[in-house]
């Protein structure tokens, strides 16, 4: 059955506009971030709003570019909703988009640490990365899929958990499909850099499914002769994007600009691009 990304239509009576934070000087504390004292005015319909962000004038993303179709590399670019969605963030924002590929297990740290100010990657919000970074409202949803072999035993997700089964699971390190999957079969699992890396790994039969977010999954089996997705999914979940805890006033502006991209259809439009 073909899984289509559903859009949050969440129409919260309206969030409000961006909260007004003290523009504090080199002395402040700066209390909305951590290691960061740079700042970036931005106008709205009700004035100013002062945002603490990476580099001023700039609004800097985390990703894990090899996540078709939410960001991958078209030539030296990425390109994808993610990518996308985060370009229209900052533009509602007046900033200048720069985006940041690295590992996915490396997105929080970088958000943490300062060097990123929001992470886009397809990112599920869980109750473990809550104790870590903050999450913008919901953008849009995903399915964990399981990609096997045309042919396999694997004929659902009933046979990974009967008795005495004991197929190898590939996933991609740092992901929700890891993080349930290693939870549930333990050593039965093995962590890849990338999707990529556990597809390839499935290919040369080092392992007998690979659970993995349904789009990409599918763009895997497109490329991929030989390879086919269960028609029973793994997990649902929402994506969101992760921002340092305490910097709320950025995280109010994203949620504000999110909202209204959801309520002029500029994220559906985004979607139905990559997705039909």
């Amino acid at each position: 059955m073909k899984k289509i990304l559903s859009i949050i239509l969440a129409f919260t009576m309206v969030l409000g506009l961006c909260a007004m934070v003290g523009c504090g000087d080199n002395k402040d504390d700066n209390k909305t971030t951590g290691s960061s004292s740079n700042t970036s005015t931005v106008s709205n319909s009700e004035g100013t709003a002062t945002l603490t962000t990476v580099t001023p004038g700039k609004l800097t993303m985390a990703t894990n570019a090899y996540f078709q179709p939410y960001e991958y590399y078209d030539g030296d670019k990425i390109v994808g909703i993610d990518a996308e969605i985060a370009e229209a963030i900052a533009k509602k924002l007046g900033l200048e988009l720069v985006i940041s590929d690295m590992a996915f297990d490396s997105i929080i740290t970088a958000v943490n640490q300062g060097s990123a100010d929001l992470g886009l990657a397809g990112m599920t919000v869980t109750p473990d990365r809550l104790k870590e970074v903050d999450f913008s409202i919901s953008y849009a949803k995903g399915v964990q899929s399981i990609i096997v072999k045309e042919g396999s035993k694997i004929t659902s997700y009933d046979d990974l958990t009967a008795d005495g089964a004991k197929y190898k699971i590939g996933v991609q390190l740092g992901t929700t499909g890891d993080i349930y999957a290693s939870d549930e079969f333990g050593d039965r699992v093995n962590s890849f850099t990338t999707g990529n890396e556990a597809v390839n790994a499935l290919i040369g039969g080092d392992v007998d499914c690979v659970i993995i977010d349904n789009e990409p999954a599918k763009a895997f089996v497109a490329n991929n002769q030989g390879l086919k997705i269960l028609e029973t999914s793994y997990a649902d979940e929402d994506y969101a994007a992760c921002i340092k805890k305490g910097n709320t006033s950025l995280k109010k502006a994203i949620d504000d600009a999110i909202v209204g991209l959801i309520a002029d259809g500029t994220i559906k439009s985004i979607v139905d691009k990559y997705i039909k």
